[in-house]
């Protein structure tokens, strides 16, 4: 048997180089190479999307000269269709696959540990049973610990409501036993089938013998394929495994879900390559300490990208948010300084959050910058236009602003809600909590306009907001709502920002007042 032949891999690009390197000539990061040992073996020709073996005796090229038949036709030969599309039985779900799930198609999903990918696959997966074949190819557990986390999911199979069944029934349709009830065409109790499996193989041969509608492989780094010698999760078998459940997928036309674990610095893990394989990019994400998940699309072959689905984990599950607005204003403290509030959009969704600034006197020689869901560049250069253009000493300031319920406000359109909401801080004044503020901040003091202007403002009006405060010469619709264009940062501080203290205000001072003449006189 020849010896091995040793390869470093770049676990980030699937870069090969007979060497090892520190950084990567590809891709540029540091330690990423992993050492494989490659050996010389004939490979096996392998069947195409078709089914049709693409390659002649002994890994050849096929000879031309006897006569194949041509296996390409022309694309005019291709019969058109109708892109079908099926609901996943969560709106939120399909908003982000582009209308609903697409035949054939594979999606990709990761995010981090226990953020909820399984779940949120599990719950799709138990609604698709209804009417459709599933299977679910649990590599990471068992199939009874799957079982007894459907069953605190509540997805677990519906109780046989059929004559021999020992439960009752009353005239409602309700069990006297307590049990849920189930739908008469729910059919989640036959269609749902469970593989607690690693090899590959043996994932491929189910796939072929069942011919589900939808599969779920949870997760692609823990799968691996017996032929190679490298460990599962490594970049070869990450690769090989993707290719080749690609290919059943495509040939017996199965929608195929893959789990996708991430690295440390919040990229997916594996070769690039996988990214490139799978139709559809999902990433689900969401602060370990909050309730929402934000399940974003990065690519999407069969919809549009930056589209967000937001959903709400509770004890029962995760639970979709119609209106997200509602939630991440949700018991805002509409008389506290140093608030403001604007209108983000994610794909074609505007959601209403709040921004909340605190300027304080430094502690330590260096003034502090600290963002939470906020761009800490886009701070630094809002910052620098108000001290600049404005006259508002802050560069001695420790200036912290985030968005509330740690949702990301990346877009431009939200910097002159952060700029008002410091300097609310800076004067200690409170911003009308029915006022929303759209714009763009340049550098030299000018607010730009923002895009789907007339998107946020409807949204805005929605929700009760009487005032906008936007960039000037824009175009709006009449919503019912005071509109007050401005074309500058002060003229915007100006509108937003109340000369002098707020009644509650005064009357907050001279409770302050009367506590510090109390702890004089003790």
């Amino acid at each position: 048997m020849p010896k091995p032949r040793i390869q470093y891999i770049c676990r980030e690009c699937a870069y090969e180089s007979p060497q090892y390197f520190g950084r990567c000539p590809s891709c540029q990061k540091w330690d990423s190479f992993d050492e494989q040992a490659e050996h010389s073996t004939i490979a096996a020709p392998r069947a195409g999307l078709t089914g049709v073996t693409t390659k002649g005796k002994g890994g050849a090229p096929p000879d031309k000269s006897k006569g194949q038949a041509r296996v390409s036709f022309r694309l005019s030969q291709i019969a058109d269709q109708t892109q079908s599309r099926w609901p996943s039985g969560y709106a939120e779900f399909d908003r982000v696959l582009g209308g609903g799930i697409v035949p054939g198609s594979l999606v990709l999903i990761g995010g981090e540990p226990g953020i909820g990918k399984s779940t949120l696959l599990l719950q799709v997966a138990n609604k698709l049973a209804r009417k459709d074949r599933i299977l679910y190819v649990s590599a990471e557990e068992s199939g009874q610990q799957v079982k007894l986390r459907s069953q605190r999911l509540g997805v677990a199979n519906p109780v046989d409501l059929s004559s021999d069944s020992s439960d009752k029934s009353d005239s409602n349709g309700h069990t006297t036993n307590g049990a849920t009830p189930i739908d008469p065409d729910d059919h989640s109790a036959e269609n749902f089938y469970l593989l607690p499996e690693t090899d590959l193989e043996v994932v491929l041969r189910e796939l072929e013998a069942l011919k589900p509608n939808v599969a779920v492989i949870d997760s692609i780094q823990t799968i691996y394929f017996a032929s190679l010698t490298s460990a599962p999760g490594s970049v070869a078998q990450v690769r090989e495994c993707t290719s080749a459940l690609m290919q059943v997928a495509k040939r017996e036309n199965i929608t195929l879900f893959i789990v996708g674990h991430v690295t440390k610095d919040g990229g997916l893990a594996g070769p690039r390559v996988l990214e490139h394989l799978v139709d559809t990019v999902l990433y689900f994400e969401g602060d370990r300490f909050a309730s929402h998940r934000l399940l974003r699309s990065m690519k999407n072959r069969f919809g549009a990208t930056h589209e967000i689905g937001v959903f709400e984990m509770v004890a029962e599950g995760l639970r979709e948010v119609d209106n997200p607005s509602e939630l991440f204003l949700g018991n805002r403290d509409e008389f506290s300084p140093g608030t403001s509030t604007t209108v983000t959009c994610e794909g074609t969704r505007p959601i209403l959050v709040e921004i909340q600034a605190l300027v304080s006197p430094a502690s330590f020689g260096s003034p502090r910058r600290s963002t939470t869901g906020v761009d800490n560049g886009r701070l630094q250069q809002i910052l620098a236009v108000l001290e600049k253009r404005v006259g508002i000493p802050l560069s001695k300031l420790d200036t912290i602003v985030a968005s509330v319920g740690g949702l990301k406000v990346e877009e431009p359109a939200g910097d002159l809600a952060v700029a008002i909401a410091v300097v609310a801080s800076f004067r200690d004044r409170i911003v009308d909590a029915r006022t929303v503020l759209l714009g763009e901040v340049g550098l030299g003091g000018q607010v730009r306009p923002v895009s789907q202007l007339e998107l946020r403002l409807r949204e805005a009006a929605k929700l009760g907001f009487k005032r906008a405060i936007i960039p000037k010469n824009q175009p709006v619709p009449e919503l019912g709502m005071q509109i007050i264009p401005v074309a500058k940062v002060i003229d915007a501080i100006i509108a937003a920002i109340p000369a002098t203290p707020t009644q509650l205000q005064s009357v907050d001072v001279v409770k302050m007042e009367e506590i510090e003449e109390i702890e004089d006189d003790s």
